[in-house]
């Protein structure tokens, strides 16, 4: 798996809202899709799109009116890379330091634990 740069809140912000559309998408809809959480004006968040497409995130076609904005990566392989690298930085590569650290903070609960034996019940199934 390739390792991607760390994306700041801000930008992450703005790439979780063009992933969700799941299709090209224009800067006032992902202003709306942002509302709430990061009440831009349209210059901000024309200058973060532009940080995107320069780090290769994002491209942007011009051929339309108005722009439109398409991921270049996707959502689960930037989500892929950003635990590898947590679980390296964080927990020296320990998924079992990971969630101890979780258990012990009452981040994950005796319902979250039993969905995780599941779930590895069936990757050791499907093995």
């Amino acid at each position: 798996m390739e390792k991607l740069k760390r994306l700041p809140d801000a930008e992450l912000e703005v790439m979780l809202a063009v992933w969700s559309f799941g299709e090209p998408v224009s800067a006032s809809r992902i202003q709306e899709a942002l509302r709430g959480k990061r009440d831009w004006a349209l210059a901000s968040l024309m200058t973060v799109l532009g940080r995107l497409c320069t780090k290769g995130y994002l491209s942007c076609s011009r051929q339309t009116r108005p722009n439109l904005y398409t991921a270049l990566i996707a959502e689960e392989v930037y989500k892929q890379s950003e635990s590898r690298s947590m679980l390296e930085r964080l927990y020296g590569n320990s998924v079992q330091s990971l969630v101890a650290s979780l258990v012990g903070g009452n981040a994950v609960g005796d319902e979250e634990l039993a969905e995780l034996r599941a779930y590895l019940d069936c990757l050791e199934v499907e093995k």
